[in-house]
């Protein structure tokens, strides 16, 4: 055995090797952290070792982290991702993934390729680390018998991760010549589009003049129109009315209300009456003593509904807009606060200080992670992966394995988000932290474990084939997603770029992809499949080892 002093210096060096070598950029791309691979494989070669059971406790708490910080990530978006644009592009990134797994399926049942070694190039081939975590314990769990069957793996999958990134990026630039791309005319097609779409929450300014609206209060007017809203205010004859629920409207009301820009129509022909109207000037509200915050809620008591704090009445302060994981909402008045949302505020300066104390504002609270929600989540991850379901004719039974329990738990937690004063909120600096520890543990580990073998295979062994087969995995699905998606659907440019990096979660594409212009289009497709994408190629690549062994088995 080796000495605690040994171990901590093996993977301190390991991992700050690893980082610096991710720095190194070649053709203007780094592999970034997966460099801390490369230099655990190295450490390997070398026999620079460290102790078996510590390296697998390492490994799998390491996975565990990553997985639920990610499921914590990603869970709010993955179901704001399911509107409108958001499903065409998961539609097509899931079709990626099952294309992966078909070709995946082809060469094993073709080239007679063992399943360890076809999991390992197929999450190399698809850049998906998590997956091939996965892949290693449903391996482990499927195939007891076989001793070091999950070392396999890591071999093909730093053999098949430098050439994904290669032909991802090969791919987008083939793209761009063969569809001869300007890609600031593509850009600003996607800010159109944007600007038209989107369910996010603007702010529209309208003087009533119809007089059927006359006479109504703002519950009617919110009911008719039968879509989230927010009233800011209502200017009348240059002096403010608070607008409560039962304010009464009058001809000549200015009023601001926050809205989608699909139900902004609706409002101009139930105020104003007409189809056609010019954006009203904005009233500088500091004339009529208003002001506007952003504030955050802090407050274990302060998570109700809009309707229950009851603002407007108690403090003449409308709350019009609420912020939570990077998603923009309308603060309608059934919405219910939760602890780390930012709140849009709109009146007089000492209604707003008095909002902010109720609501708790205190940015130090925040920054703060609350450690005992994120281990009861990695408990309740680890129990529901470790849940065996048996299926008829199965050598084992399955379970969702230390990458799926704990990715299904964060998921659905970050989605409840709190259960009275227990809160999962936790904040970005700290869920970086904690991923980042999470996956250079892990990889280090894979690294360490897998470097023995790795010059071999790639000399000796059936290495170059390998090569070969992780290409193919890596570039038949995006070849025809990317071709299918620009020719009949005529997606933009930038779009499809952070569309195919999204599909790989390969974040040294994305990065190439916003480092040649287009905008933010690139980071807002990849968002909106990353989450589903990384969901589907943990589970697939357990999947593909399970089915497997049913066949096996028969």
């Amino acid at each position: 055995g080796h000495d605690v002093a040994h171990t901590v210096l093996i993977f301190s060096a390991v991992i700050m090797l690893g980082l610096a070598i991710g720095q190194i950029r070649v053709f203007g791309i780094n592999c970034g952290i997966a460099g801390v691979l490369f230099s655990g494989l190295l450490f390997g070669h070398f026999k620079l070792q460290v102790n078996k059971e510590v390296l697998e406790f390492m490994r799998d708490f390491g996975l565990v982290l990553f997985v639920y910080t990610i499921g914590i990530q990603v869970g709010p978006a993955l179901f704001a991702s399911f509107r409108k644009e958001g499903i065409k592009l998961n539609i097509l990134a899931a079709s990626t993934v099952f294309l992966g797994i078909l070709v995946t399926a082809l060469i094993i049942a073709i080239a007679k390729v063992p399943i360890e070694v076809a999991v390992g190039v197929l999450s190399g081939a698809v850049t998906n680390t998590p997956g091939l975590g996965a892949a290693q314990q449903a391996l482990r769990e499927a195939f007891p018998a076989v001793e070091g069957i999950d070392k396999v793996p890591g071999l093909g999958y730093a053999v098949a991760y430098p050439f994904a990134i290669f032909g991802i990026i090969f791919t987008m630039l083939a793209f761009k010549r063969l569809f001869r791309v300007d890609l600031k005319k593509e850009a600003e097609l996607f800010a159109e589009r944007q600007r038209s779409s989107s369910g996010q929450p603007d702010h529209f300014k309208f003087v009533l003049s119809n007089p059927n609206a006359a006479g109504k209060t703002l519950s009617q007017i919110s009911s008719l129109v039968d879509a989230p809203c927010a009233f800011s205010y209502i200017l009348r004859n240059g002096s403010l009315v608070a607008p409560t629920q039962d304010a009464r409207l009058e001809i000549g009301d200015q009023l601001e209300i926050v809205c989608s820009r699909q139900s902004r129509e609706d409002f101009q022909f139930l105020l104003v009456g007409a189809a056609s109207f010019e954006e009203q000037e904005s009233v500088p509200l500091a004339l009529h003593g208003l002001d506007f915050r952003q504030i955050f809620v802090t407050h274990p008591d302060a998570c109700k509904s809009v309707a229950e704090l009851d603002m407007t009445s108690r403090h003449s302060v409308s709350i019009t807009k609420v912020e939570r994981a990077g998603l923009e909402l309308v603060a309608y008045s059934s919405l219910r606060l939760q602890f780390g949302d930012r709140v849009y505020a709109v009146g007089d300066p000492s209604g707003l200080d008095k909002v902010a104390a109720e609501l708790g504002d205190s940015v130090k609270h925040l920054e703060h992670p609350n450690l005992l929600p994120i281990f009861l989540g990695i408990i309740l991850g680890v129990f529901l992966g470790s849940l065996p379901v048996c299926l008829p004719g199965m050598p084992a039974p399955l379970k969702l394995g230390l990458a799926g329990g704990p990715l299904l738990v964060a998921i659905v937690l970050s989605r409840i988000r709190q259960i009275g004063r227990l809160s999962w909120f936790l904040p970005h600096s700290a869920n970086i932290a904690l991923r980042e520890i999470g996956i250079t543990f892990f990889l280090a580990c894979v690294g360490l474990n897998s470097g023995g073998k790795f010059l071999e295979t790639l000399t000796k062994g059936d290495g170059i084939l390998w090569i070969f087969y992780g290409i193919l995995i890596t570039m038949i699905p995006i070849l025809i997603v990317g071709l299918f998606s620009r020719i009949f659907l005529k997606m933009d440019y930038p779009s499809l770029c952070g569309l195919l990096s999204g599909s790989m979660t390969d974040p040294p594409a994305l990065s190439f992809a916003l480092q040649m212009g287009g905008g933010d289009a690139p980071s807002v497709a990849y968002a909106s499949v990353y989450a589903l994408t990384m969901f589907l190629r943990i589970l697939t690549a357990q999947l593909l080892v399970i089915v497997y062994a049913l066949l096996c088995a028969h």
